[in-house]
């Protein structure tokens, strides 16, 4: 569980709450199933308008990742494996480095280093993670622009919700009691519209926008260690090399 979801959408949730017991609104005018319908649904609406069946796909997979978390190789863990592997490529040759390539899940981890055992160049190897890398980014760019495409069409649907609202009001003009009602309750979807877009879809398409950032800096030390096998780093060049890859705080910690 991503602690830190849960943690925003409760303290907006809260601070909504809290805002209206202060200023004496009744919490009740939150239940209006017109507004929820005008903001879910239109949203919805709009980013099938706007988008692929082929991207939409992906919408729950995306849910899970910002509530569930992703897990991501440990830097460590990353450093560690490419000084073992220099030791080995000192002492076993390219062989050593085409064994471990072959026990190793991470596909990207994998295909690297048995490019480095199948002695391609530097370029080449270079060339082909980096491609590898770019087109992850392209993906998750699309990823995240769902989120934010979200985020700008709610709070404009809020405001249609209140302009449909308003002309509802309108009706009641004789009846003070109910114009009165019927104007908070369109005001509702205006509220419904700004706290789903700046409270959930804009934060969540930054938040897949750091955790991109977080998996490509992986992939770039593990491509940085592989090119570093590529020409021969000692074991200390390559604890050197990669060591940058990972804050001075947390470096010290885990050497402790």
């Amino acid at each position: 569980m991503e602690k830190s979801t849960v943690i925003g959408i409760t303290a907006g949730l809260a601070s909504i709450g809290i805002g209206m017991y202060l200023k004496g609104a009744d919490p009740h005018a939150l239940i209006n199933p017109a507004a929820y319908l005008i903001i879910f649904a239109g949203t919805a609406a709009a980013l099938f308008n706007a988008f692929t069946m082929k991207e939409l796909k992906r919408f729950p997979i995306l849910c899970k990742i910002i509530f569930c978390g992703q897990k991501l190789t440990d830097k460590q863990e990353i450093l560690e494996l490419f000084v073992d592997l220099a030791k080995a490529a000192k002492q076993d040759g390219i062989v050593a480095i085409e064994k471990r390539a072959n026990e190793i899940d991470d596909a990207f981890t994998r295909t690297t280093l048995s490019m480095v055992a199948d002695g391609f160049s530097a370029d080449f190897i270079y060339e082909v993670a980096e491609n590898d890398i770019k087109q992850m980014e392209e993906r998750h760019r699309a990823n995240a622009l769902i989120f934010s495409q979200g985020g700008m069409y709610a709070p404009t649907l809020g405001v249609l919700g209140a302009v449909i609202g308003l002309i509802a009001a309108l009706g009641n003009l004789s009846d003070i009691d109910k114009l009165g009602h019927s104007i908070a309750a369109a005001f509702v979807a205006t509220l419904l519209g700004i706290f789903t877009g700046y409270v959930c879809w804009h934060p969540f398409a930054n938040k897949l926008k750091r955790l991109s950032a977080a998996e490509v800096e992986i992939k770039k030390m593990i491509l940085e260690g592989a090119l570093a096998l590529q020409s021969g780093a000692s074991s200390l060049a390559m604890e050197a090399k990669l060591q940058a890859f990972i804050p001075v705080s947390e470096r010290k910690q885990r050497n402790d």
